[in-house]
């Protein structure tokens, strides 16, 4: 297939990102989301388009749009949505993010693949790049109920399992993301098991759909969409997709979660998106899509599919399990 260059049709002109005040009015954004009680301190935005552009990082080389994932049956999110209304729990517990990541970055980087593999393995942004990079376009879903529409760009995370060659032992696969407490002032805490870790089946990590994504909306990853390097597994909830990963470990037996640790009525392993198993806090019935920010006054309530609409990419794994999760 032919290289396509891509500038993404989506891409925001730089007078495009100006009206803070309509899409940052906190009290109307959360009236609209319905979801005034689930963030402690609401959302704080950036004071300006120049902050956002700050935090930006280098446009991409080119790159390939994977057709198998380029359509997902709605609009992709604007891109100032895209990448300002987030989590990022190791720096604030509300959606302030940009602010308090702008000055994070973790260069030089380089991503460490241990544990039970032939070759351990010790890799930068170029190596993992090599193995073909490319654009998806996924649906987000978070388990707070809001969702997305998000261009990665990235790898596939089957290709990064492969290359490790993990021994016939290994049956998962755990990430750990960064610790600097000194950059990242939540993980003073103690009530989390800091840095940041998650884990994948086997089969769920060499599964197609599986991501590395290194950057997003043509440009790579901003701090607070979690530079360098992010795992994304779009069937989950969002929290399963550990951000700023510098780690990747086989192992034998499934690992420890920071979520499930913390809380494992409320945050299981699998955590695959399940309309009928409502959270504890928020029910899984519907999903709060959120496409730009002229829509936030309308915020779209739509069904919640099943494995965020992957089943048939995916459901094949999980056909021998309950499929209800809380």
């Amino acid at each position: 297939m032919p290289s396509i260059i891509h500038r993404p049709p989506w891409h925001l002109p730089d007078n495009a990102a100006t009206d803070e005040d309509v899409f940052f009015n906190r009290r109307d954004f959360l009236k609209a989301m319905g979801i005034g009680g689930m963030m402690a301190g609401g959302f704080s935005p950036p004071s300006s388009a120049q902050e956002i552009k700050a935090t930006a990082n280098l446009p991409l080389r080119h790159f390939i749009r994977n057709p198998r994932f380029a359509d997902v049956g709605r609009p992709i999110t604007e891109e100032f949505v895209g990448i300002t209304f987030n989590n990022f729990w190791e720096f604030t517990y509300d959606k302030a993010v940009v602010r308090a990541v702008k000055d994070f970055n973790l260069d030089p980087y380089t991503l460490t693949i241990d544990g039970l593999v032939e070759k351990p393995l010790k890799l930068d942004l170029n190596d993992i790049e090599k193995l073909g990079y490319e654009e998806r376009i996924y649906r987000f879903r978070c388990v707070e109920t809001w969702s997305m529409t998000v261009p990665w760009l990235g790898v596939p995370l089957a290709k990064l399992v492969k290359i490790a060659k993990p021994t016939s032992a290994a049956k998962y696969v755990a990430f750990k993301s960064f610790y600097d407490p000194k950059v990242a002032p939540n993980q003073l805490e103690t009530r989390y098991k800091w840095p940041y870790h998650e884990g994948l089946r086997m089969d769920e990590a060499m599964n197609e759909m599986g991501f590395v994504a290194t950057g997003a909306y043509g440009r790579r990853l901003r701090p607070q969409s979690g530079t360098p390097l992010r795992i994304v597994v779009p069937w989950k909830y969002g929290y399963k997709g550990p951000k700023s990963v510098v780690q990747m470990t086989f192992v034998d037996k499934q690992p420890s979660t920071l979520w499930s640790a913390a809380l494992p009525g409320e945050y299981p392993f699998y955590s695959n998106v399940d309309p009928q198993s409502p959270h504890p806090r928020w029910s899984q019935a519907t999903e709060k899509f959120i496409r730009d920010k002229a829509n936030l006054d309308d915020i779209e309530a739509r069904p919640t599919q099943w494995y965020n609409g992957y089943e048939e990419f995916v459901g094949h794994m999980y056909k021998d399990m309950p499929r209800k999760l809380f």
